[in-house]
This record gives structure tokens, C-alpha cells and sequence, in this order.
């Protein structure tokens, strides 16, 4: 299985990506320049954390005009997988793979700190090796991750079963206090109708190896391999 791993002037965990990918689970993976405009025969695409061309005018706003996003387009359309990071889940909703936006912390701040997640559905490939009986602990790390949309928008989400991932206590309880950002309905990742776009803000790949403090993200990597396998 091949991974492609996109780098933009300013990604700051293309590497700990690759890291996961290609050292902890063995897999082929290659690193694409942004000014590239062939994926070539990657399986999945991901679109790593950082501040892609510094977050000028708005996070991942410059990064949906670079020359390797009409491939990743034409590759999530195809029905192959696209997997945003943080500051890559901001791209994808820019460049139009998800709906929806990512806006400023409702208290202004950065944050970064571990947060405990509900897995929403294990019944799709991203979160099949997750059981759904307890929350998993991701690292979050953003200034701008409170997830915003229209009310026809989130109901639709709602609805269609694509919010996989919500900020919750550390028992699993979904409230307003156990929401770092602000994100309505306690949003933290969502994939698109086919299932195949995944954007989060938590950072599975920051806790994918032990001797880092955690292994719940690795989970998510595990699920993909598994369904291309089958897919071949």
C-alpha cells in the first residue's frame, strides 16, 4: 500500500506522518512537494498539520491553489482515500472535499494539549479498529479549529452519519465543557458522503508509537491498510 504524504512551505508534520507510515507499519511512502501535479500510484493521500504557507490571509487558504490540489481532487473523486490533518482538514475544506470551515478558537487562543475523543461510528474503514466503547486520547494542536457550518449543513452531517470524531470528557460524555474550541456540536473530525475524505483536527499521528505516551491514533492508520487489503 502506497502513501503519499503532500508538503507545503511551512508543514511541520509531513515527517511524523511518514514516521507512522513507513517505519511503524512498513508501507511504501513518498513525499510530495506541493509544486507537483502527479500523484502517481499513491493509494492514499494525506494532508499533513503545520501552517502551509504561514496561514497568511487564512489557514489552508493560499494551500487549495497549489499545483498538486487539482490531483488530490481528482483522486478523492475517483473514490481513493484523502486524509486531512489539522491544518490539512482546514485545505480540505477550502479546496471544497468537506463542507464546512474551520474559524478562530472561541477564546482566541492556541491550543495545544491532548483531548479525549468519541468515536462516533466503527463501521467505516477509518475507525473500524476502534472499538467505540471508550474515548481515545488524541494530541490537538490549532489556533483556528472550531469547526462552523450552516444549520442545513450540520444537519445533513448529522443526518448521513459523517461526524466520526467529537471532543468529549474523559467518560465519554459530549458537553460544552469538554469542548476545547468552540466547534458546534462538538465537532473534531467528519468525512465526506462517500466516506473516503477524512478532516480532523486532533493529531492521530502524534500518537501512534508508545514511546511518545500513546497509541490511540495508530488505530486509524491500521483501519486504511486494512481496507485497501481488502479493496485489492
Amino acid at each position: 500500500m502506497k502513501f503519499g504524504v503532500l508538503v507545503f512551505p511551512g508543514s511541520n508534520c509531513d515527517r511524523d506522518v511518514v514516521y507512522v507510515t513507513q517505519e511503524l507499519l512498513g508501507q511504501p511512502t513518498r513525499k510530495i512537494w506541493h509544486r507537483e501535479t502527479d500523484l502517481g500510484d499513491v493509494d492514499v493521500v494525506v494532508v499533513p498539520g503545520g501552517f502551509s504557507y504561514g496561514d497568511y490571509l487564512r489557514c489552508g487558504a493560499i494551500a487549495r491553489f497549489s499545483p498538486i490540489m487539482p490531483a488530490v481532487v481528482e483522486h478523492a473523486r475517483q473514490g481513493k482515500y484523502v486524509l486531512g490533518i489539522c491544518n490539512g482538514f482546514q485545505i480540505l475544506t477550502e479546496v471544497g472535499l468537506l463542507p464546512g470551515a474551520l474559524v478562530r478558537n472561541r477564546d482566541l487562543h492556541f491550543i495545544c494539549d491532548r483531548t479525549p475523543l468519541k468515536v462516533e461510528r466503527t463501521d467505516v474503514f477509518w475507525t473500524q479498529q476502534y472499538s467505540g466503547d471508550r474515548p481515545i486520547v488524541l494530541p490537538v494542536a490549532h489556533g483556528e479549529g472550531r469547526y462552523h457550518a450552516d444549520a442545513d449543513t450540520l444537519a445533513r452531517l448529522e443526518d448521513n452519519g459523517q461526524v466520526l470524531f467529537r471532543y468529549c470528557s474523559p467518560a465519554g460524555e459530549v458537553t460544552e465543557d469538554a469542548n476545547p474550541n468552540g466547534s458546534l456540536n462538538n465537532i473534531a473530525g467528519i468525512c465526506n458522503d462517500a466516506q473516503n475524505v477524512l478532516g480532523m483536527m486532533p493529531h492521530p499521528e502524534r500518537a501512534s508509537d508508545a514511546m511518545v505516551g500513546g497509541t490511540d491514533g495508530l488505530a486509524l492508520f491500521k483501519g486504511i491498510l486494512e481496507s485497501v487489503a481488502v479493496a485489492r
